[in-house]
């Protein structure tokens, strides 16, 4: 099944966030608004300008599953992440990524195994996932792993010259 399958509304009420997305090269992110990661939006929106013209996209996913990071409604939300970071890029309602109500994307997500072996479970906000053209998850990437890191940006620019 294809990521891009996987149905998910955009924070501003688009139904199909994803479907809109086929064929271009993602990074799927959960993000929160009070976590000591938020300042990675920045980096975020970096690669997305940086790469947007290249059919690339970050996709920014809420959730408030670690320590309640992620409180505020989609307009508190929005209005956040474009005034503090600047974000263009598109983003999700609020999900859960982890426990019995873990959305449909994440089920799918979740499988992909990152650099430490690591599968299952997110495991603190701004776990990243890179998804191919097809909507294969192709790479996994701890929290903490920066978002303009080496490896990052050489497997987003590998999907890309494909």
């Amino acid at each position: 099944m294809s990521v891009y399958d996987a149905k998910i509304a955009g924070l501003t009420g688009a139904s199909d966030l994803l479907g809109s997305l086929r064929g271009k090269v993602t990074l799927v992110v959960n993000v929160a608004s009070k976590c000591g990661l938020t300042p990675q939006y920045a980096a975020l929106e970096a690669l997305h300008q940086k790469y947007s013209g290249k059919d690339f996209s970050v996709v920014g996913v809420p959730c408030n599953q670690f320590g309640a990071q992620e409180p505020g409604s989609p307009s508190e939300i929005q209005t956040f992440c474009s005034t503090n970071y600047g974000v263009t890029f598109p983003m999700s309602e609020k999900v859960e990524v982890n426990g019995a109500g873990r959305h449909q994307l994440y089920q799918d997500l979740t499988k992909a195994v990152d650099a430490e072996g690591h599968s299952g479970d997110i495991r603190w906000n701004f776990e990243k996932f890179l998804v191919d053209r097809a909507g294969k998850v192709v790479a996994r990437f701890n929290p903490t792993v920066a978002p303009d890191a080496a490896e990052i940006t050489a497997a987003i620019q590998a999907q890309l010259g494909k």
